[in-house]
């Protein structure tokens, strides 16, 4: 606020309003895994938003979802690499005795708590894919 930066400001309110409104809705308190959760849906739309402006032509509205990207990336933990995320996935499986592709919900189930907020989930399903099939 006081370096009226408005448009960060903008976007921590946005933030904090989606965290007080996960509070009221649910009556909870929030936990650090939910607030990851919370972030990375966040991201997820914004990114989504951004593809989706850009396609349009909107340059103006697409760098303000990248703006609002930018600031919430910065409250996630750092994103893993895809050997990282490719070990935890070799981890995963043997665990759970995981077999074909139709074991791929066990994994996915396994690993989630593991990669929350520090890799996208649809990279990991297409490594657990290529793992099983």
């Amino acid at each position: 606020m006081r370096a009226r930066d408005k448009q960060r400001l903008g976007t921590l309110r946005l933030i904090s309003a989606e965290f007080k409104k996960v509070e009221v809705d649910e009556r909870i308190e929030l936990d650090d895994p939910r607030v990851l959760a919370i972030l990375d849906k966040m991201t997820k739309q914004r990114r989504d938003s951004f593809s989706q402006y850009e396609s349009a032509g909107r340059t103006d509205l697409a760098e303000q979802e990248q703006f609002e990207l930018d600031v919430i990336s910065e409250f996630m933990p750092e994103q893993m690499t895809e050997a990282e995320i490719a070990a935890l996935v070799n981890e995963a499986v043997a665990s759970v005795g995981a077999e074909s592709i139709r074991d791929m919900g066990k994994v996915m189930g396994a690993l989630k708590s593991q990669v929350q907020g520090r890799a996208d989930m649809s990279v990991v399903g297409e490594l657990v894919k290529a793992k099983l099939g």
